[in-house]
């Protein structure tokens, strides 16, 4: 049973089932702010490709002494949407096809969040990338495995694919596990006994979507290693953003029981 789906096929973002979200203080170091403009979010129907019919876009865009709601400087923006109040699940598969950019330090997600205190609400991370064409990341966060959680796993795409194409991202949660797959294929199985060796099981109760793009900080930084012109974005990157070539694409996001 089909209990949320959006395919983006309309004009605008259906802010029925989507809040955007703006930056009021940072987190993780990172170098964008997000804001509430169709320059970050927008919907999209063309060049799309492989049966893609419409997509929602989160761009990332240089564009120094921007300020964000809570009064930061920075020299990018980005975007950022959840389902917080409006689509919460417990447990079923959620999944979205995506369509990730390249460039290191650029870092998108998508994920699933608790309403409360971080980390005790538990934290679902179905996918991240730090701009690695070669592998995503999975993970959970919970009281006791947050931040440098050691309940993680990167998935290797195989030989001639990357993260640049279309793949779908799933999580297959219950109350005894939860199953993560690129395109039906398991990344990573984590149980109940394997969280509760390091603490609480963080799953029982709901959770919303997210959707974002992030730039730089601390994940992207400790992959690449990158502290100029910012910390965890290299100028490559830098220069990619500026060509506006820093783009997400969602073709599709469902919950299903």
């Amino acid at each position: 049973m089909t209990l949320f789906f959006d395919d983006f096929t309309s004009t605008t973002l259906d802010r029925a089932k989507w809040n955007v979200r703006v930056t009021l203080r940072p987190f993780n170091s990172e170098q964008q702010a997000y804001v509430d403009s169709e320059e970050t979010i927008s919907l999209v129907q063309d060049g799309l490709g492989d049966g893609a019919n419409g997509a929602l876009a989160i761009r990332a865009l240089y564009r120094p002494g921007s300020r964000s709601a809570g009064g930061g400087a920075f020299d990018f923006i980005s975007g950022r949407i959840d389902t917080r109040e409006k689509v919460e699940v417990s447990c079923g598969t959620i999944s979205a096809r995506i369509k990730l950019p390249t460039g290191q330090g650029i870092w998108p997600a998508f994920w699933a969040l608790g309403a409360g205190a971080w980390p005790g609400v538990g934290e679902i991370d179905v996918m991240e990338n730090v701009g690695e064409r070669d592998w995503v990341s999975v993970a959970l966060h919970g009281n006791g495995y947050s931040g440098e959680t050691p309940l993680v796993n990167r998935r290797y795409f195989p030989s001639g694919d990357d993260g640049t194409g279309w793949h779908v991202y799933s999580v297959e949660w219950t109350p005894a596990e939860l199953v993560f797959r690129v395109d039906g294929e398991c990344a990573y199985r984590v149980t109940r006994v394997m969280v509760e060796h390091y603490g609480p099981w963080a799953f029982d109760g709901t959770k919303y979507l997210v959707l974002n793009l992030a730039l730089g900080g601390t994940y992207p930084f400790k992959t690449n290693g990158a502290r100029e012109p910012y910390f965890g974005l290299p100028k490559a990157t830098v220069d990619r953003i500026r060509a506006g070539e820093a783009v997400l694409l969602v073709d599709w996001v469902k919950v299903e029981k």
